[in-house]
């Protein structure tokens, strides 16, 4: 069982389970998971988090690291790609629109 820092599941894959699955841990890997690396977690640990959630169909992954100030973005059946000190990340073309500005990532104290 894993528990992502932030995650994101499809309306259609929730409306299948029973309020009793809903009101606790789902039963099921989100689309979208997104984990924020703190100081005392090993990047290595974080990433095979990471390729997990992917190997369990989620969709889209971010490993947001603020001590290297990069972003892996993982996806099915693709290398992660990493990018560094992105001001912005979209999460195109899962969630259309939706994009996560970083700066309060990056500089907490502004």
């Amino acid at each position: 069982m894993r528990s992502p820092d932030a995650a994101w599941v499809r309306r259609s894959r929730l409306t299948g389970l029973t309020r009793d699955q809903k009101q606790k841990f789902l039963p099921l890997c989100p689309d979208f998971v997104i984990e924020l690396r703190s100081p005392t977690d090993n990047l290595k640990a974080v990433q095979d988090k990471m390729q997990e959630y992917l190997g369990n169909s989620a969709q889209l992954g971010w490993l947001i690291d603020p001590l290297t100030r990069r972003v892996h973005v993982y996806r099915p059946q693709s290398q992660p790609q990493i990018l560094e000190s992105p001001s912005i990340v979209p999460a195109e073309p899962l969630l259309p629109g939706f994009a996560l500005d970083l700066q309060k990532i990056w500089e907490p104290d502004l």
